[in-house]
């Protein structure tokens, strides 16, 4: 047997923050030497961040991570590790993988396929590598090896698909098996979305098995740049069998999976597969490097699965767990003191507040409490008493406010442990209303200004949470839900106020049912939001006619499952107004077709006349693909015909 032990290092990174990229480089290099890991494969771009967008035109980013690069080269003595940065070769810039060995640069692999699609922009920064090519790059007055590069360490074979080569068709796989590859290293930043570690894990375990190899998976992890949340998970496979996986979601800077493989065992499996011979005869991208492997000894290996993994409740686990982890990272790395809520008693505010809750229950669960006070860089704060800290939540009431929603919200923040304020507000509404009619010259009513009525009310809420989140240092969290800002069922500056919109990406039914499961049954391990009943027997409703209207949120629009319906198959998949309505008769047959008619067209015409309020939205997570983030997943025209034609056509059907 010839053992080899490897390693990958999930890493929280940050864009262009050099010296903590360059400290949880090093600590995950440190922990992998000590462990005896001989390579280790560290996460896409680790050392100058993902998502450094256009600031990857700038040469003083270049020439930051080159210095980083070689600030950390003295700490991977006796050890090789990849290392990702962009490099400019000939007028153009690559995402590339430096190979470092024993403290040396060995040469430069660059990344064929670029992910182009939803949230991933990089044809707009970088270029793809033509499949083969070797040039030479100077770096630091010395000249390397870049491109499509094998490495034969010491007889042992190295090739990478680096995180979207691995989810082409075409993917660089097969050439490595061609040319007798042994290990297969793939340094990726791999955002999470529901139910996407399993396609990850399909690609890593069939790779490991179609090209006979040793196959090594390492991934971001955490909320990097504002946006994407990143799950890590760390996979090593061998030649089809998972043989050590890493925990996801983790709270610490970085996390090391290792295993030991066969070399051996693989090359047997490539043999017995008839590995194409005379296709690596006359290859000429291997770059010699001269490394001692350790001798290694077979060892226990580690599957390192989280028991929540295989709940039937995993969707609901994995959104509770990601965006926890993506309001950590967000709060820390923007150097607030903590988040501010809005709370009305309702789903949506609910549901932000439970969720800064499950935050803190995370953190403090693997970092414990003088952990998690050092890691967010919380200044005086009672250490027996977090959540109050870290969460105000405000119910702001006017006269079309209940008592229901007031009670909901009073027993929603007190079981959470948070702080919590009642402002009222109703009579800086009528002094609004009073100042509009005397220079409107009429009275307004809500016969003839109904929807003005409504707005000033939910206006009149954002500065005085504002000046709460000033006074704090404190974030103050959106709460608009997905299916809102679809059909644009929300107050520009009044509900959608805030610095982030956690739940923006989510859609108002998902939202409901985690509500119902965080009442009753809630993560592994956390307990359940009892005082969550009061919420979930609620009908959801905006309060802001008065309260004999009986105003609920499905008779301004239409049943929330029949609104993500339309927008699943108008937005996503970009189906007509008469092909939606077609779709929709078979999922809801218990309606008229009249009354489908009458939905869709509201829809595709509330989602038309309110692209300019998706354009203002707060920063949101990304979980699924349906977010309708106009600045990284769902462009649409802020002015448009608005399907009149297409609506005629679906009407005259």
């Amino acid at each position: 047997m010839k053992l080899i032990k490897c390693g990958a290092a999930i890493i929280n990174q940050t864009p262009l923050d050099w010296d903590n990229n360059k400290a949880n480089i090093i600590a995950a290099i440190k922990e992998a030497r000590d462990c005896g890991v001989s390579v280790l494969c560290l996460p896409e771009l680790a050392i100058s961040g993902y998502g450094c967008e256009d600031a990857f035109y700038s040469a003083g980013l270049r020439r930051m991570a080159r210095q980083v690069l070689a600030e950390i080269l003295p700490e991977t003595k006796g050890i090789i590790v990849t290392l990702g940065l962009p490099v400019l070769h000939r007028n153009s810039l690559f995402n590339t993988i430096c190979l470092v060995v024993d403290g040396e640069i060995r040469g430069f692999v660059a990344k064929r396929f670029l992910a182009r699609e939803g949230l991933h922009y990089e044809p707009r920064w970088f270029r793809p590598w033509p499949e083969g090519d070797i040039e030479t790059v100077s770096y630091d007055g010395k000249d390397y090896p870049i491109g499509d590069i094998i490495f034969n360490v010491n007889g042992v074979k190295l090739g990478f698909e680096i995180c979207e080569d691995a989810w082409v068709a075409k993917r660089p796989g097969g050439n490595l098996y061609s040319q007798g590859i042994d290990i297969i290293m793939n340094p990726s930043a791999s955002h999470f979305a529901f139910g996407k570690h399993e396609v990850r894990k399909r690609f890593v375990l069939e790779g490991s098995r179609a090209f006979g190899v040793s196959y090594i998976y390492s991934n971001l992890v955490g909320n990097e740049a504002g946006r994407a949340i990143y799950d890590g998970g760390a996979l090593i496979a061998s030649n089809g069998a998972l043989i050590s996986a890493g925990p996801r979601f983790v709270f610490g800077n970085y996390h090391l999976t290792a295993a030991v493989v066969d070399i051996d065992e693989s090359r047997m499996a490539q043999a017995k597969s008839g590995s194409n011979y005379e296709a690596c005869s006359n290859v000429g991208n291997i770059v010699d490097v001269s490394f001692e492997f350790p001798t290694q000894k077979p060892e226990k290996q580690d599957i390192n699965i989280s028991d929540w993994e295989n709940s039937d409740c995993k969707k609901e686990e994995e959104f509770s767990r990601a965006i926890a982890l993506g309001l950590f990272d967000y709060m820390r790395k923007s150097r607030s003191q903590g988040f501010i809520v809005s709370l009305s008693g309702g789903a949506d505010s609910s549901a932000v507040a439970v969720l800064v809750s499950l935050m803190v229950q995370f953190a403090v669960k693997e970092l414990g409490v003088d952990g998690f006070i050092a890691k967010s860089g919380l200044k005086n704060i009672d250490m027996d008493n977090l959540l109050s800290v870290l969460l105000t939540c405000v119910y702001q009431a006017t006269e079309n406010s209940s008592e229901t929603t007031l009670n909901s919200a009073e027993t929603l923040a007190k079981d959470l442990g948070a702080e919590f304020m009642v402002f009222d507000v109703n009579d800086l509404v009528k002094g609004y209303i009073k100042i509009v009619e005397e220079s409107f010259g009429r009275s307004l009513t809500w016969e003839t200004d109904d929807i003005a009525l409504q707005n000033i009310q939910a206006r009149v809420r954002a500065p005085g949470v504002w000046m709460l989140a000033n006074l704090k240092n404190a974030l103050l969290l959106s709460t608009s839900n997905r299916s809102e800002a679809a059909v644009g069922y929300a107050t520009m500056d009044g509900d959608t106020c805030g610095g982030l919109s956690p739940i923006a990406g989510i859609d108002k039914a998902f939202l409901r049912q985690w509500l119902r499961w965080m009442e009753v049954d809630g993560p592994l391990g956390i307990e359940p939001v009892k005082s969550l009943k009061c919420v979930n027997q609620q009908i959801p409703t905006a309060e802001l006619r008065p309260q004999d209207a009986s105003q609920t949120d499905e008779d301004d629009l239409m049943p929330y499952g029949l609104l993500d319906a339309c927008e699943c198959a108008a937005i996503r998949d970009k189906m007509t107004p008469l092909e939606v309505l077609d779709i929709i008769a078979v999922q809801f047959d218990q309606y008229s077709r009249d009354q489908l008619i009458i939905w869709v067209e509201r829809f595709f015409s509330l989602w038309c006349r309110n692209q300019w309020k998706r354009e203002r939205y707060a920063p949101s997570f990304h979980v699924d693909d349906k977010n309708l983030d106009p600045k990284t997943w769902c462009r649409f025209p802020i002015l448009s015909g608005g399907y009149r034609r297409e609506l005629n056509e679906m009407q005259n059907k």
